[in-house]
């Protein structure tokens, strides 16, 4: 697309766009030096609490007019096409995220890293990549920061140097600053995927099968309980979200999350969200106070975001008594490794158990396992289905349902594999039956080349 057609559509335009089209390539410094000169014109005709509260047409004219200002009085060797652009970039000062604006309304991007002024990456696809994006200085990262910051009513300084927010679109960003991070201010977001995705998109995408696809349906709607596993950035809450799909609308169901990111259609969803304490030490709810209130709002359902502490304890309690269904996330690397990480998790929590007890806790409240995993070219697969079917002596006994075994890469650099049942039927089939559901001991036994 040229940057005329950008500019006309109302997105947000790059540097290389200017210098690939512009009569004559502008010098960045100067480029630089002119828009804070305008934004400084700005400021000093307009108070920045009028700026900011300013409609975006408003804005957009009364930068051009302060422009157009300047350029009667001094000379600046900006075309139009670079003064169009200007216009823009002020406004994403302002109003926006500044030099990242653009990679925000990139629909290919899903994660932003700002490692200093002088380093944006972005991943597309699961995979990274160095962009030619640049802050002028720390100063000018740590005013945009302040930005997204304040907005939700939280600040970042030297004595409280880590932060979570969420910005409007409901994308999740964490910021890290000096003394803490040595090589100056860290922004780490992670948009909000506007594209509603099913589990028969991800089997189009290659993710998973339909027979695993005609599973996890059959799961949910039997209302076994279901650990989704995987390292980070794999997919873990895009997964949630997706099975979170089959549950039937005439449920209430309670999601609680550290920071809300599910997004259920259904029309009885009741969100809770964790708050830290203030500067004071004073108003935090954990997911564990957050676990504990769930148990007394009449939930059908109880779906906790991500496992990570002492809450698993009264999330495996709540699953074995009266709220089966339930679902969670966790950071492990194998279906026997989460097992492990739960075990742990619940001991950290107010607990008389016995070792032995809670593994007999966790065996009988985990139902199934799913292991996500991404691979050497950035695709995302459902890297396995586990079943957990008991205790055997002193072991949480499981069978694997599904598999993917990757094969290898091909010479475009894809990974290749295949995706087979195990050949064993679930352990679950009475139950699948309980709730009139017909599945076929079929989809168990198949194999399926993927590329």
């Amino acid at each position: 697309m040229k940057l005329s057609e950008s500019l006309k559509d109302g997105r947000s335009a790059s540097v290389e766009e200017v210098r690939d089209e512009a009569d004559e390539q502008v010098d960045l410094s100067t480029y630089n030096a002119v828009k804070s000169m305008v934004h400084l014109r700005l400021v000093e005709q307009l108070d920045l609490t009028s700026i900011t509260n300013l409609p975006r047409d408003a804005l957009a004219e009364a930068v051009r007019e302060t422009l157009k200002e300047i350029t009667s009085t001094e000379y600046l060797p900006l075309n139009q096409t670079e003064r169009s652009l200007l216009v823009s970039d002020l406004m994403n000062e302002i109003m926006g995220l500044g030099p990242l604006e653009p990679l925000m309304a990139d629909p290919t991007v899903q994660d932003i890293l700002v490692n200093g002024h002088a380093a944006v990456y972005v991943e597309r696809n699961g995979l990274l990549k160095l962009t030619p994006v640049r802050f002028r200085d720390d100063d000018h990262l740590m005013q945009v920061i302040d930005r997204i910051v304040s907005a939700v009513g939280r600040r970042v300084d030297e004595s409280s140097p880590m932060v979570d927010a969420r910005l409007p679109d409901g994308s999740r960003v964490n910021v890290i600053i000096p003394p803490l991070s040595l090589k100056g201010p860290v922004v780490s977001i992670r948009k909000f995927a506007h594209q509603v995705l099913t589990m028969r998109t991800l089997v189009e995408m290659g993710s998973l099968t339909s027979e695993m696809h005609e599973y996890m349906r059959a799961a949910v709607r039997a209302k076994l309980n279901i650990l989704i596993s995987g390292g980070t950035g794999v997919g873990k809450t895009t997964f949630l979200n997706v099975l979170s799909g089959f549950i039937p609308e005439a449920e209430r169901i309670i999601t609680i999350e550290d920071s809300a990111e599910l997004r259920l259609h259904q029309p009885h969803v009741v969100s809770l969200e964790a708050r830290q304490s203030n500067v004071e030490g004073r108003g935090g709810v954990t997911l564990t106070d957050l676990v504990r209130n769930s148990l007394r709002m009449r939930p059908d359902r109880i779906i906790v975001g991500e496992a990570r502490g002492g809450e698993v304890m009264d999330m495996l309690q709540a699953m074995n008594t009266g709220h089966p269904g339930s679902m969670s996330t966790i950071h492990a690397n194998s279906p026997r490794d989460a097992l492990s990480r739960i075990q742990v998790m619940a001991d950290m929590g107010e607990s008389s158990f016995s070792e032995r007890a809670l593994r007999g806790l966790v065996a009988s409240a985990v139902n199934v396992i799913v292991q996500l995993s991404r691979l050497a070219d950035g695709k995302r697969r459902v890297t396995s289905v586990s079943e957990v079917t008991g205790m055997q002596g002193e072991t949480i006994t499981t069978h694997s349902v599904f598999v993917f075994e990757q094969m290898g890469i091909d010479n475009d650099g894809n990974a290749y594999g295949v995706f087979r049942g195990s050949g064993v039927v679930s352990a679950f089939m009475d139950q699948f039956k309980a709730y009139g559901l017909d599945v076929g001991t079929e989809i168990f036994s198949f194999q399926r080349e993927v590329r």
